[in-house]
């Protein structure tokens, strides 16, 4: 063993090991430490993950005293430690990597034996000398890491939902404001990429808002209904042994407590301890909504595509030089993040998908790689509409006089004069058009086919956006 005084020796049930002196965390989570050099990704980069954790810790200290279990003063030190952390302090001492063997184990004894080396200083100990609070038989008192785990992941991700839904509805209302902004611009629609019937740009931006605003309560519901439920109490496998019959519903009470939330108990601890199903539906509702928002980023990539030989109808803001060759070429760069993201998000939900069905028996141990894609995705899609709305959607401008050029020689326009020419007259002035290079309306009117005062009724804007009666102009 080393002699250098920077550290301190712990010793578990493989032996003894070297812990940094300064170091909260202790020998079972250098050990994870060692084993687990995977993603990069350690527990504190998603601190709401922690603070659930730390929320846990306290809840079960409290209901382990009230039941007399649990000293008064090594439940305030450990109080003390939970709050202090939920504060956001020692979050660097959280450093397991998020994907791990053991179903948790590891983030389980993480969070015991920072808890236990911070409450242990406030008793004026020294960090290690966990004769005066162990991180097993006092943190961890009347735990498994098969309940506090699961508890803590579904408290954490309740948080970073809150963060979603406000990103979601912040996003919704900024294409809101441009429908309202851009609802006189008249252009043409498109299906399949070919011209189709007229529209406004305000119409266009009204979907995108309406088709987001629809997941907002979903989401929501979503998460309120299968989240709220924890399996704590029911320890190793849900039959809740090495507690107090008392213990599990005081614990989850405390919980709610804590944490501000309406937590309850699961239906069923033994199910509840091995299913992920509710995490498959979250995913999915989550992936519902990348998929939504990509498919948006597509179409404002191509509405802005161009500017000479593309599209052209809107501006999205320039944010950065588009080439290293080609001078002058700006790309909508923040978009193309965003398409990023919901590929991300869709394979996560299907790293989510294969962990939930591989689970054995009474317990499932990739419970690590769920947390970790759930973190990521809710993460990723708040941070990704945040800068989807911030760099571009609120800085969008609209090219109205090309919209409404585009729309005025387009051959789509022949469809809104079918019931009043019929549809074989359509398309031989349509097939014409293309032919020629003409007008739709030039050659209706050289034709003769409606009078001046029936084709700019049928033509007029509002008359071409919505339904109407056919002889309103005649």
């Amino acid at each position: 063993m080393s002699t250098n005084k920077s550290y301190r020796i712990e010793k578990d049930l493989l032996g003894t090991k070297e812990v940094p002196d300064n170091a909260y965390y202790g020998v079972q989570t250098l050990r994870a430490i060692e084993n687990f050099r995977l993603t990069g990704i350690p527990l504190s980069h998603y601190p709401d993950f922690i603070n659930a954790f730390a929320m846990v810790k306290q809840a079960t200290a409290q209901a382990n005293c009230e039941l007399g279990y649990l000293g008064q003063e090594k439940y305030e030190a450990i109080k003390q430690a939970c709050q202090r952390i939920i504060g956001g302090e020692f979050h660097d001492q959280f450093v397991v990597d998020m994907i791990q063997g053991g179903a948790g184990t590891s983030t389980n004894m993480n969070a015991n034996e920072v808890i236990a080396n911070v409450g242990l200083e406030s008793m004026g100990h020294a960090k290690g000398q966990y004769q005066h609070l162990d991180p097993n038989n006092d943190v961890n008192m009347s735990q498994s890491t098969n309940d506090t785990y699961p508890s803590a992941i579904r408290l954490g991700l309740l948080f970073s939902h809150e963060a979603l839904l406000t990103s979601l509805d912040k996003l919704t209302a900024s294409f809101s404001a441009k429908a309202k902004e851009f609802e006189p611009i008249l252009k043409m629609g498109r299906t399949q990429l070919q011209d189709a019937v007229p529209m406004t740009l305000g119409q266009e931006f009204k979907a995108f808002a309406s088709t987001l605003a629809d997941d907002i309560p979903l989401l929501r519901s979503v998460a309120s209904n299968l989240l709220t439920a924890v399996n704590l109490g029911g320890t190793a496998i849900g039959t809740g042994i090495n507690t107090d019959p008392r213990y599990q519903k005081l614990a989850v009470a405390k919980l709610a407590e804590v944490s501000g939330l309406p937590i309850k108990p699961s239906f069923d601890l033994l199910a509840a301890t091995y299913d992920m199903g509710d995490f498959v539906l979250l995913s999915g509702m989550i992936k519902r909504t990348a998929v939504k928002l990509s498919k948006i980023c597509n179409d404002l990539r191509l509405l802005s595509s161009g500017p000479r030989t593309g599209i052209n109808e809107i501006n999205l803001p320039a944010r950065q030089p588009g080439s290293s060759i080609m001078p002058g070429k700006v790309n909508p760069v923040i978009p193309e993040a965003v398409n990023q993201i919901a590929f991300e998000i869709i394979g996560n939900d299907m790293a989510i998908t294969m962990a939930s069905e591989a689970g054995q028996l009474q317990l499932n141990v990739m419970e690590p790689l769920i947390a970790y894609k759930m973190f990521d995705s809710i993460c990723l899609l708040s941070r990704g509409m945040d800068m989807l709305r911030e760099l571009c959607i609120d800085g969008i401008t609209a090219n109205a006089e090309h919209c409404t050029k585009l729309a005025e020689h387009s051959i789509g326009l022949v469809t809104a004069l079918n019931p009043y020419i019929g549809y074989a007259n359509s398309t031989r002035i349509a097939k014409k058009a293309l032919e020629t290079g003409r007008g739709v309306l030039e050659l209706v009117k050289e034709e003769c086919l409606l009078d001046e005062k029936v084709l700019a009724d049928i033509l007029c804007p509002e008359n071409m956006i919505a339904p109407r009666l056919e002889n309103v102009a005649l």
